[in-house]
């Protein structure tokens, strides 16, 4: 999983069939390695823009929309409400 902000919307005037009914977003990865990089991730909650989220990836994306057939690689699963630190 990744952690995540959700900058921006994405339109797509053409796509695929499989994809339409579904809310594309712009999320950019905080923390990591990849901290910074830009992803178009699916949301499925009802996240908005400045949302810090959870994002899964592959095959675990497209088993949040219950199909292996759809094109998606990325799917909000979860809203931040505030961080925590971990006791070791």
């Amino acid at each position: 999983m990744i952690t995540g902000k959700l900058i921006d919307n994405i339109w797509a005037t053409r796509k695929a069939e499989s994809l339409k009914g579904y809310k594309l977003m712009l999320a950019e990865i905080i923390g990591g390695r990849d901290a910074g990089k830009q992803m178009v991730v699916i949301d499925t909650i009802s996240a908005g823009i400045g949302d810090r989220v959870i994002i899964t990836t592959g095959s675990s994306a497209r088993k949040m929309l219950e199909s292996d057939n759809i094109p998606v690689d990325a799917v909000v699963v979860g809203i931040i409400d505030e961080d925590c630190d971990v006791v070791k």
